[in-house]
């Protein structure tokens, strides 16, 4: 399979074959954002060992040095170094800050410029960024005094924020988003007082983790975590931190693992947060094959390898409010896995998808009935009706990288081959998706 550089790019999907061998994911995308923003403010050296060297978190390092900080390239298999300047170091930018496509660079960059006083920051990103809602990060910013503005009332980029003193406040949050969550804690390390911020349930707790072990005067406490409080005043110090490979990259060859047939991948190295391993918990449900060994800690994250084996006759499952927050990224290859499942399966609550990379939803829903799936589509979820065959077809990423890589697993279990438009789009999160498919092929 030849690769590009491309978005535009095409790829043959050879239908067929089981996939077999161990495989190492890149590193967990939040964590890797969070390790280059908590670095760029603490002080002294901070390394990141296994930091993504993908699109996503190359736009926050780009924003960040455009702040004043020193950051060493970010390559594979390279220790990234961050010089911290400190919680007031940062500079005012020459140039407008360039998010790509990333939605977590654009709203944690939020929260740690709001309390910039005097000085003045433009964000934008590219076409479908400047697409995403972002007053759900801007509303709880102003809460605290914060000043940003945008198209159609602050919702859109490009967006503009004008630095000032701003002050703790308590504040609850109408979606269990970690995005909007660590803007608001990013904003409070520089707000007059403390801040707590309340979630309806409890997200990915990366920021929380990380904050600790940097030295912030962080509490978590209230029912499942819930009540996150910082108290400002306190300096973070540059540490150095190890980065676990992404369980929701990993996530496509757990699937891939469990429904191709005579296939069995062993994934290393995956972080296992319990805010992050919804989608363990629904295979199991699933009735999957699934093993955990090797099980330890690593830099305050829990750390794994997981083995996925084939499974004849796999059961439907039912996904809603209490574990989205837990699996959300991992919706488009649990509607692949669900056209294999014997019986009817149900995603419900899940309408913070169609305010992703894209409307996740409808698109699933569109290229897999392309391939002969019989799916529902509702306004917050999809019915998914298992045990029909699929075939090879032409089918279309729509410029999302987890679609992208959701549909190659598609196309391994489909009749005929398929061709994939806009296939390297993967490389968002996943650098190496299709030289590592490759590797795993029989």
């Amino acid at each position: 399979m030849s690769s590009t550089n491309s978005h535009s790019s095409s790829r043959k999907l050879k239908a067929g074959g089981s996939l077999a061998g161990k495989v190492q994911v890149p590193g967990d995308k939040s964590i890797s954002h969070r390790a280059l923003l908590f670095g760029a403010i603490a002080e002294g050296l901070t390394t990141v060992e296994g930091l993504l060297p993908a699109e996503d978190p190359i736009s926050t390092a780009s924003c960040l040095r455009s702040l004043g900080v020193h950051i060493s390239p970010i390559q594979k298999g390279q220790i990234v170094q961050i010089e911290g300047v400190g919680l007031d170091g940062l500079k005012e930018p020459t140039e407008i800050l360039d998010c790509g496509n990333s939605g977590t660079t654009m709203r944690l960059m939020l929260g740690l410029l709001v309390g910039r006083e005097a000085k003045h920051f433009v964000l934008t990103g590219d076409q479908s960024l400047r697409n995403r809602p972002m007053k759900r990060v801007g509303q709880p910013l102003k809460l605290m005094g914060a000043q940003v503005r945008g198209r159609s009332n602050g919702n859109f980029a490009p967006l503009s924020v004008l630095g000032q003193k701003i002050h703790g406040a308590v504040i609850g949050t109408p979606v269990a988003s970690a995005q909007v969550k660590s803007a608001i804690l990013l904003a409070a390390l520089n707000a007059e007082g403390s801040t707590t911020v309340i979630e309806p349930a409890h997200s990915r707790d990366h920021s929380e983790r990380m904050l600790k072990a940097f030295g912030a005067n962080l509490e978590v406490g209230g029912e499942m975590g819930r009540h996150i409080s910082v108290s400002p005043g306190v300096s973070l110090k540059g540490q150095s931190i190890v980065v676990p490979g992404d369980i929701s990259s990993a996530a496509f060859w757990l699937i891939a693992g469990s429904i191709i047939p005579g296939s069995e991948i062993t994934v290393e190295n995956v972080g296992l947060n319990p805010t992050r391993t919804g989608i363990i918990e629904i295979m199991k449900t699933m009735g999957a094959s699934i093993e955990i060994f090797n099980q330890r800690q690593v830099a305050g994250e829990p750390v794994g390898d997981i083995k996925a084996s084939y499974v004849n006759q796999l059961m439907p499952f039912k996904i809603g409010a209490d574990i989205i927050p837990r699996l959300v990224d991992e919706i488009p290859i649990l509607s692949v896995a669900a056209c294999c499942c014997d019986g009817v399966s149900h995603i419900t609550n899940a309408s913070e998808l169609r305010v992703k990379e894209t409307d996740r939803l409808a698109v699933m829903k569109r290229q897999l009935t392309t391939m002969g799936a019989k799916i529902e589509e509702h306004s917050d979820g999809l019915t998914i009706y298992g045990k029909t065959k699929l075939f090879g077809t032409n089918i279309d990423s729509e410029t999302d990288h987890r679609v992208a890589m959701s549909l190659a697993v598609a196309s391994l279990i489909a009749n005929g081959d398929s061709t994939l438009s806009r296939a390297d789009v993967s490389a968002v999160s996943y650098p190496d998706f299709w030289k590592d498919l490759d590797h795993l092929r029989h």
